[in-house]
């Protein structure tokens, strides 16, 4: 069973900003979610999928609006679905993002979608208002929808050549090029992403059925890892997950089973700015994180089952983890959390 990524405390504070600038009051419903609202204040908290979805919808429902009511008109519920209808009846991605970029002229809530298209590449832009997206929420919430949804759209994962955001580096890089999927470049003038251009050509494969039941579960199937999985930190988390069931893979084993040689394994996860242990201290994390928010299962058993020798060992590697104690990721309606040794 894949581990469930967790997601950088950064997607909390921008929701709650996006929150307070609707007049809106987060923290019942935070509370309801288990989430501590000290949380907020560690660059190294994390909060799990399920939590991000939920805060979302959340958000979409006391707004009534698909972009939370920062756009310069409202962008009423439902908006998205049918534009996801309107798409279907086209033969390729080419026209469907052609198609989009008409939208956003016809309809004065969406943000710009511009398409500039090359021999090679393809290159889409969405400008968002900064002085109505301070916090870049609407931003990250509009590039990771399209790019999966698109994604999705054409069954296989597109050719991406470079994402680009509109704000400085975050503390945590390595969590965008895992949404991604692909380089991240900060600090450009809008966001957006550069497709090759061969992508255009690709087929819409899904019908109004498939989409309709897609849509059902949004925004969690749009915050899930991405499929079709490439870059070599991918692979080695994936051959790792057999470690939480107390087979941890050696280096050597990890690289054989990737046909390529230690030394190249450690090369490439440099290149993509991780290594081997960091690697499984994060899957550590997430799995820890999910099991905890769950409640589904004792501090010692967990400990126990992500392989330390006593629960204490595992208090000082969780808070190494994220800035906190095992407690601060349980509601107060689950069981009490083992004291720590």
């Amino acid at each position: 069973m894949t581990t469930p990524r967790t997601m950088p405390v950064r997607f909390l504070r921008a929701a709650a900003s996006t929150a307070q600038l609707r007049g809106i009051d987060l923290d019942p419903w935070m509370d309801r979610l288990g989430i501590d609202p000290a949380l907020l204040f560690d660059d190294r908290s994390r909060i799990t999928l399920e939590q991000a979805t939920r805060i979302v919808q959340e958000l979409w429902r006391r707004t009534d609006d698909e972009l939370f009511g920062l756009s310069v008109e409202r962008v009423p519920r439902g908006t998205f679905r049918l534009l996801c209808l309107a798409v279907l009846s086209a033969p390729d991605l080419g026209t469907v993002l052609n198609r989009w970029s008409d939208f956003s002229r016809v309809l004065p809530g969406l943000p710009p979608f511009e398409v500039h298209v090359t021999p090679t590449t393809t290159r889409v832009e969405i400008t968002v208002d900064p002085e109505r997206d301070p916090a870049c929420f609407v931003t990250d919430i509009a590039l990771v929808v399209n790019l999966r949804f698109l994604s999705w759209l054409v069954g296989r994962r597109l050719p991406l050549e470079v994402v680009m955001l509109p704000y400085p580096i975050p503390d945590e890089p390595a969590d965008y090029e895992v949404v991604f999927g692909q380089r991240v470049t900060y600090d450009q003038p809008v966001a957006g992403f550069v497709l090759d251009s061969a992508a255009m050509t690709l087929p819409v494969v899904r019908d109004e059925r498939a989409t309709e039941k897609w849509l059902r579960d949004s925004p969690l199937d749009l915050l899930r890892s991405r499929d079709h999985s490439t870059t070599v930190a991918d692979q080695v988390r994936h051959i790792f997950e057999r470690g939480l069931r107390g087979d941890w893979a050696t280096s050597d084993e990890v690289a054989a089973k990737l046909a390529i040689s230690t030394q190249h394994l450690r090369r490439a996860l440099r290149e993509e700015d991780t290594s081997m242990s960091r690697i499984k201290e994060e899957l550590l994390r997430d799995a820890a994180v999910t099991s905890l928010v769950r409640g589904e299962e004792s501090v010692s058993d967990l400990s126990a089952r992500l392989g330390f020798s006593e629960p204490s060992a595992f208090y000082r590697a969780f808070r190494r983890w994220t800035g906190s104690a095992p407690g601060s990721y349980r509601s107060a309606d689950r069981p009490a959390v083992d004291a720590p040794r």
